[in-house]
């Protein structure tokens, strides 16, 4: 609760005493330009940064990883997006710390290793296992056996007469 009001309140606030100042040295119009300079320029960089951590997190997919440090990278670049359109020199320095490249990916991989992304899936606790598998080669459980399987699921509706019928791969419906 704390930080919400100290984000909420005290840094708007802070925004406008920094605006104030900037405008009372270098003039109003100066200062409105700076503000959406940096917005334009930030907006740039944020497209490049975001494609190349999109296509770091394909590649890692692809060779069957999760992207977590990708995730949480994206997480800090739609934070950086977010913070660079608001108005004001904080949240700017803010957004663009988020989106340099050397600055963001420390601080991404400390979320990730502190634990306060957590994967959701249909197991949890100390033996859970995640994996993915791309349309390269089999994936090994921990256990070093597959543990993943391909296949097709729909679902149709049935009346309540119908019977229970499923069909076989040879193409026979089964009772």
């Amino acid at each position: 609760m704390r930080f919400l009001f100290i984000f909420f309140i005290l840094v708007p606030l802070a925004e406008m005493m920094l605006l104030f100042e900037v405008s009372d040295r270098i003039g109003s119009l100066s200062t409105l330009g700076l503000v959406v300079a940096t917005a334009v320029i930030g907006v740039q960089i944020l497209k490049r940064q975001g494609l190349a951590t999109l296509t770091r997190a394909n590649q890692r997919l692809q060779s069957g990883q999760l992207p977590a440090q990708e995730i949480v990278e994206g997480m800090l670049l739609a934070a950086a997006g977010a913070l660079l359109l608001t108005p004001g020199f904080i949240t700017d320095t803010i957004g663009f710390v988020f989106l340099t490249g050397p600055l963001r990916r420390p601080i991404a991989r400390s979320v990730v290793r502190s634990g306060m992304v957590k994967a959701m899936g249909g197991g949890s606790g100390p033996g859970a296992h995640f994996s993915y598998r791309s349309h390269g080669g089999a994936q090994q459980g921990p256990s070093g056996g597959s543990n993943v399987f391909e296949g097709d699921y729909s679902e149709e509706s049935r009346s309540l007469g119908d019977s229970e019928r499923y069909s076989q791969p040879d193409g026979e419906e089964k009772d």
